[in-house]
């Protein structure tokens, strides 16, 4: 008797241990189900607040990820445009994958399209290097299309508001003629305000 109830312990023992088995198994025995889940941008983009999401690298209150209003405003130059002279005023988009987008307020034949790559170099500090192609220069020809005109370099330094809504900062301008001689340089500062759903004409005016 006393073998037999051994037996039937070691039986259900045995069928215990299986099910266990399984239930293991079905939940995490089979990578392929979860590999995906453990790629870079699962812990870059997915929500904290999830089950069993990975941390983010960055805060969405640090990124610099949006639309903006921008002005540009002539600051320290001692040959050239005064204190306080507007420079441009334009919309910008700042892309995840670290490129940028610019829509002057030049006119569209002057060339009001430029673009650029940003990097993070520090807390909600970033740099971006910007340029505006080859255009054409209507100052000259406001009833037409005026004489071709060499690319200009932005570069910026700027830094982000604790609240992620504003930035400001300082940029360089550089800009070249066709053969490429540098016929300009500027120095200034930057202030920006985010874009959202209920921005509105009147705010960017």
């Amino acid at each position: 008797m006393y073998r037999k109830f051994t037996i039937r312990i070691m039986v259900l023992a045995f069928l215990s241990a299986c099910l266990l088995t399984a239930t293991a198994s079905a939940a995490c025995g089979d990578a392929s189900k979860f590999g995906g889940n453990l790629h870079r941008q699962s812990w870059q983009d997915s929500d904290p607040l999830q089950f069993g999401s990975l941390l983010r690298i960055a805060d969405d209150s640090d990124s610099i990820v949006g639309m903006w209003h921008v002005t540009f405003t002539a600051q320290g130059n001692e040959a050239g445009p005064p204190d306080g002279t507007p420079i441009d005023n334009a919309l910008a988009t700042w892309h995840s994958d670290g490129t940028e987008l610019m829509n002057s307020v030049r006119p569209p034949q002057d060339g009001d399209f430029c673009m650029g790559v940003w990097k993070k170099i520090g807390k909600n500090t970033y740099k971006l290097n910007h340029f505006a192609w080859f255009a054409n220069d209507t100052a000259n020809a406001p009833s037409g299309i005026g004489n071709p005109t060499g690319p200009t370099r932005f570069f910026q330094q700027i830094t982000l508001s604790a609240d992620g809504n504003h930035y400001r900062g300082t940029f360089t301008l550089d800009a070249y003629d066709t053969s490429g001689t540098q016929v300009a340089h500027i120095v200034g500062v930057i202030a920006a305000t985010r874009i959202t759903v209920n921005t509105t004409v009147p705010d960017l005016l």
